[in-house]
């Protein structure tokens, strides 16, 4: 069970090491601004593995159970599935459900482990291989492996990396447990942190931060819900951006100022050097050519926080 590009390494790996009798992931979603159906990257992987599918918009109805039943699976696999499965789910398969968490447990329960990380300012991650039970990621633990957090590394690159270490891991795993070899031990109860799902809102850049938290935060939520401020009443995303927390010239946060390269913002310490931005209808560009396209950003001020909640 999974559905984003997380979940892929470890399908490939199961089929090739094991054989997978059936994949379930979400139902295809509208995309773009053309809202046509797009299928999840679980899909399209099974698809080309030429594996069963199922995409249940919920696991709680009764064709879902009888599906997942017929398949007479030893033990489900769940990969960034996207819900919470129910106890007689959890209750089918003769081993149990194991679920490959993207977090060191109990650090980072919840939806958005690497986000979480990666805005905190985490040194090392990791995956989790662990025994589901009816809680959110509070099952026990079979397996942990680390993976240190790079000071420039985004959301994806990490997810990318994590998701092929979990599917290394779980292959190595998956035949000790089953085999009676490996037991799960329980998560302690102290160091419990909870990552739930990104919003929108998440985006939304406060320039009296520090110009650290703030690089975190635009290289966490790329590529949603992406960061953003507002410039001459317009929406303008960073794509693209890296701390400067040693500038110390005197500026109210928000307020950009040129740099020989382009362009930075001033922060409640330090400044977010700009690298690459969209404004509202307009394509992605490097920050040099917004600049020399947009000759009154340099010294202008970026609304405050209060504005583009009201702006939205």
């Amino acid at each position: 069970m999974g559905t984003p590009e997380f979940a892929a390494p470890a399908l490939q790996a199961l089929d090739e090491a094991f054989g997978v009798v059936g994949v379930v992931t979400q139902p295809d979603r509208p995309c773009g601004r053309g809202q046509r159906l797009a299928s999840s990257p679980i899909k399209q992987v099974a698809l080309e593995l030429g594996l069963p599918l199922c995409q249940p918009c919920s696991l709680k109805t009764d064709e879902a159970v009888a599906q997942l039943a017929a398949w007479d699976a030893d033990v489900i696999v769940v990969a960034a599935f996207g819900h919470i499965l129910p106890q007689n789910v959890l209750d089918l398969p003769r081993y149990g459900c194991i679920n490959v968490h993207a977090s060191l447990l109990p650090r980072w329960r919840g939806a958005a482990p690497v986000a979480a990380a990666i805005l905190n300012g985490d040194q090392v991650t990791g995956v989790t291989i662990m025994c589901m039970d009816a809680g959110l990621d509070t099952g026990g633990i079979l397996a942990q492996r680390e993976e240190p957090i790079q000071e420039d590394q985004t959301r994806p690159s990490l997810e990318t990396r994590l998701a092929l270490l979990g599917a290394d891991l779980l292959v190595e795993v998956l035949p000790v447990y089953l085999e009676g070899r490996l037991t799960a031990r329980s998560q302690p109860e102290q160091g419990v942190t909870h990552a739930p799902c990104l919003r929108k809102q998440d985006g939304l850049l406060d320039w009296s931060d520090s110009a650290v938290d703030l690089g975190r935060r635009v290289r966490a939520l790329v590529p949603w819900p992406g960061t953003f401020t507002r410039w001459q009443g317009r929406r303008l995303k960073i794509l693209q951006a890296a701390p400067l927390p040693s500038w110390q010239r005197e500026a109210p946060p928000g307020t950009v100022v040129r740099l020989e390269a382009g362009a930075a913002v001033a922060t409640g310490e330090g400044a977010l050097r700009l690298e690459s931005v969209q404004l509202a209808g307009k394509r992605p560009m490097a920050i040099k050519a917004f600049v020399q396209g947009q000759r009154d950003f340099v010294g202008s001020q970026l609304s405050p926080q209060a504005e583009l909640a009201e702006s939205g």
